[in-house]
């Protein structure tokens, strides 16, 4: 997708444009979103607002070919805004009851347990580790070239960062015993 020449034609109002822009960015801005762990409804009004900014300031983008860092910041700056406005820290994603009746009756308090300790593991890495995990599990997961301009890192330095983020978490879990053979 040639990115400049699809921010100018969305300029000049080509509705085609703009859904090949909203298509090749709106994973990259849902998985920013769902990084700062906002709820769905706050998460599309962070997106949706990253687009408005777009909008508002279409004439202001001085370098279309760095238009990824740029709706990048802009959605983390609207997450920010949200969780401020709330007054609140986000809540930690609930975890929904399986419908299905085979498992036993306290699995899902097992997994629950785990998944909640794996958390709080998870919240002892560095930041820069844990904005990297969070943007990698995006699904559909986006292109290194696009966490690069998200997380203003390298691209050729993302693949080495999330392996020895992903090692450290290993080493946290096996500190806390997080993952022991429950259920």
């Amino acid at each position: 997708m040639d990115i400049p020449a699809s921010l100018a034609a969305a300029a000049r109002g080509d509705q085609a444009a703009w859904d090949a822009l909203v298509r090749q960015f709106s994973g990259l801005l849902w998985s920013i979103a769902r990084a700062y762990r906002l709820s769905d409804a706050d998460a599309a009004d962070a997106v949706q607002c990253t687009w408005i900014k777009l909008v508002e300031h279409l004439d202001r983008i001085t370098e279309p070919e760095r238009l990824a860092g740029w709706l990048a910041t802009t959605a983390r700056h609207e997450c920010l805004q949200l969780i401020r406005r709330s007054g609140r820290l986000p809540e930690p994603a609930e975890i929904e009851d399986s419908a299905d009746p085979a498992p036993p009756v306290d699995h899902a308090l097992l997994v629950g347990e785990r998944d909640a300790a794996l958390w709080r593991v998870f919240e002892e890495l560095p930041d820069r580790c844990r904005r990297l995990l969070r943007v990698l599990m995006a699904s559909p997961p986006p292109a290194y070239t696009e966490v690069a301009a998200a997380l203003d890192m390298p691209v050729g330095s993302i693949g080495p960062i999330r392996q020895r983020c992903l090692n450290r978490l290993r080493a946290l879990v096996r500190g806390e015993q997080v993952l022991e053979e429950r259920s």
